[in-house]
């Protein structure tokens, strides 16, 4: 989720329908920390390149859900986690009429119970940052990707968050199990993206 994410959305000329209506659940709820435009267009991209099931954690108000769902194939099961009630029931009535569409309210750990992914989003727990990481090896079917946003490019090495080494950061790109990379989407943005190895 990021800083200021869902204004970013404001001064696109084009949007699929469904991101616009997750934008504009987000703008009610007056929730400001969706995933920013840049996210979303990797989101929609990778998306297409599942085969089976794509998961999240953190649904928020469902923009970066939406681009996920926009960009997948049909058939795809999206299963999202959201441990906030209220986003949760109303991101819910938004994809209600979605089959492949789950959205379970609990705390991130509750992607662990439908597993493996071809396509897993940690953006609202399970990314290591501020408590436990989901297990890769686990939760990724071989050769299936791992996407971590939310991060200020790599300028240095090793890289550092507040003057300390970069943690986090250095787990999903020094992983055994993963091939990973740093993407930049923006001056002020990057993303770690990983694939399980075969």
């Amino acid at each position: 989720m990021s800083n200021r994410g869902t204004d970013s959305h404001a001064t696109e000329a084009y949007l699929p329908d469904l991101v616009s209506a997750a934008v504009a659940l987000a703008v009610e709820l007056d929730f400001p920390n969706s995933c920013r435009v840049e996210q979303g267009r990797l989101l929609h991209a990778l998306a297409a390149g599942a085969s089976g099931r794509i998961g999240e954690t953190g649904t928020g108000c469902g923009v970066g859900l939406a681009w996920l769902v926009s960009g997948a194939r049909p058939g795809v099961r999206v299963i999202s986690v959201e441990r906030d009630a209220e986003r949760a029931e109303r991101a819910g009535k938004l994809f209600a009429e979605m089959p492949d569409v789950t959205i379970i309210r609990a705390d991130w750990t509750a992607i662990n119970d439908h597993g493996p992914f071809d396509l897993l989003v940690v953006d609202g727990g399970g990314n290591g940052k501020k408590g436990g990481a989901v297990d890769p090896e686990r939760m990724l079917t071989p050769g299936g990707v791992l996407v971590i946003d939310d991060f200020t490019p790599l300028c240095e090495w090793p890289p550092t968050h507040e003057g300390a080494p970069d943690r986090a950061r250095l787990s999903w790109l020094e992983h055994p199990a993963l091939l990973a990379t740093e993407i930049r989407l923006a001056p002020d943005l990057s993303t770690v993206v990983a694939m399980r190895r075969p």
